[in-house]
């Protein structure tokens, strides 16, 4: 099999002397466009030097050249830290917090103004007072070369460094919004990747697929010939770097089956006679824009663009996974919720999809367990499955479930093999975004309700919201 040859991983540039030419920052930023970097092997840090440093950047000392340069001596400082370094890094940025001091004199200023116009300089003071000190160095790292590349992969390691020091959390929060304020829709190119795009780009899209493995070259050529498309959003602080990607399939019918719509043998179709457009898999590639949204804006981009492009194409429809359905079975099956059903010889079989009595027995308790599981399992209002509370959110309908649509290893252990299909019907997406948004409501085909079983299963125990967003 052709596979994708590993990242490259080149070692991060060290910190020198202060005359350190902020053009040498670029060695780090070349790392960034070849994937993620090799973490730093550095564990010892002088926080009273970083501290210093970092003090030095913010106050602009010297002027923006000089802060440019120091910004590219803490940033190299930062990528030759170890993950237990990097810690230890933000704890110190997390400390140049606001001024409290400050702030209650603003308050005061605001509440004491005695005019509109006194009011409205205090306000402005106000809001400077409430941006903390640290602000001002991560946007020194956005203007060194790659700079916003080099903050994405920042708080993809801030990210994980939060889940076990929750103090962090606001400086994780500063970051974000400084992200979210760089990366707004406005600013994103929605560009169809070709066959014909540059190798690094082809060799990225292999290694971000996050749903449906892309096993070498020749796999990726097929999702990229004449009857598919392959669109992505990328900024222009990172011009090769694709912030997320939607692969769709253009066939005469609403594909059901994965297998199917990924054999290499298949002919292809011609796509001038294309009535379907199937979304097969959404990836998004950069763990640093983590929380910031771009799926919903791509796929009605991609609509859009194909309704253009094809006249004949009427249906727009996803072919989804389920992926804590498994999961949620375990639970019906251990607690009683789904009375009798011969859930246990599954658990047990794990062959049980080759067995054909096997499967004949659970076709239909399945179906109509998938049926609840999408359309009454519920965490609040949000539907349980995080894919299909993307799709409803962006008002889709579900529109059809598939049995062992998906029988690879990873669509057997997280959806039992079930795949969805979920319709975007542009003349109703405001009414079943609004009747999801505000009552929990999900809008699906009758055929898909009648499958839902008699009985009443108990609501699913609580899980972590980390499974990513995908088609």
């Amino acid at each position: 099999m052709d596979t994708f040859p590993p990242k490259r991983e080149i070692p991060w540039a060290r910190a020198a002397n202060s005359d350190w030419a902020v053009k040498s920052f670029r060695s780090i930023a070349e790392a960034f466009h070849l994937g993620k970097p090799l973490a730093g092997e550095a564990t010892n840090l002088d926080v009273e030097q970083l501290r210093e440093e970092m003090t030095a950047c913010i106050e602009a000392l010297g002027g923006d050249v000089a802060t440019r340069v120091r910004a590219t001596q803490v940033g190299t400082r930062y990528a030759s830290l170890a993950p237990a370094g990097r810690q230890r890094f933000f704890e110190v940025l997390s400390s140049f917090d606001v001024d409290r001091g400050e702030v209650d004199e603003s308050i005061a200023a605001v509440v004491g103004a005695a005019d509109a116009a006194e009011r409205s300089a205090a306000e402005r003071r106000l809001r400077a007072a409430l941006v903390p000190s640290r602000v001002r160095l991560l946007r020194a790292f956005n203007s060194l070369p790659s700079g916003v590349k080099f903050l994405v992969e920042m708080r993809a390691d801030l990210l994980d460094i939060v889940k076990r020091e929750p103090a962090l959390k606001p400086l994780e929060a500063d970051l974000k919004d400084l992200l979210a304020s760089w990366f707004d829709l406005g600013f994103l190119e929605m560009r169809r990747i070709s066959w014909d795009a540059p190798a690094s780009l082809l060799e990225k899209l292999g290694r971000y697929e996050a749903v449906h493995e892309v096993r070498g070259w020749s796999d990726l050529k097929n999702r990229l010939d004449v009857d598919r498309r392959c669109f992505a959003f990328l900024h222009p602080a990172m011009p090769n770097e694709p912030l997320i990607f939607v692969e769709v399939a253009l066939t005469t019918e609403m594909s059901g089956n994965m297998a199917s719509l990924l054999d290499q043998r298949a002919p292809v179709t011609d796509p001038a006679l294309a009535t379907n457009a199937i979304f097969y898999s959404i990836s998004n590639c950069q763990r640093g824009l983590d929380g910031i949204s771009f799926g919903n804006a791509l796929i009605k981009r991609v609509v859009q663009e194909l309704t253009r492009e094809f006249r004949n194409i009427r249906t727009f429809v996803t072919l989804s996974p389920m992926p804590r359905f498994r999961d949620w079975l375990e639970t019906q099956s251990t607690t009683g919720g789904a009375g009798d059903l011969p859930l246990k010889a599954m658990f047990t079989n794990r062959g049980w999809a080759r067995d054909a009595n096997a499967a004949a027995t659970l076709k239909m308790p399945l179906l109509e367990l998938a049926a609840h599981y999408l359309i009454e399992a519920k965490r609040g209002k949000r539907a349980f499955d995080p894919v299909a509370h993307f799709h409803l959110s962006n008002g889709a309908r579900l529109e059809r479930l598939n049995w062992l649509a998906d029988t690879s290893a990873r669509g057997m252990r997280e959806s039992a093999g079930m795949m969805a299909n979920y319709l975007y019907r542009l003349d109703q997406i405001d009414d079943n975004q609004t009747a999801y948004a505000t009552d929990g409501r999900v809008i699906a085909n009758p055929q898909v309700i009648a499958l839902l079983a008699s009985r009443r299963l108990p609501p699913p125990p609580h899980k972590r919201e980390d499974t990513p967003v995908s088609p």
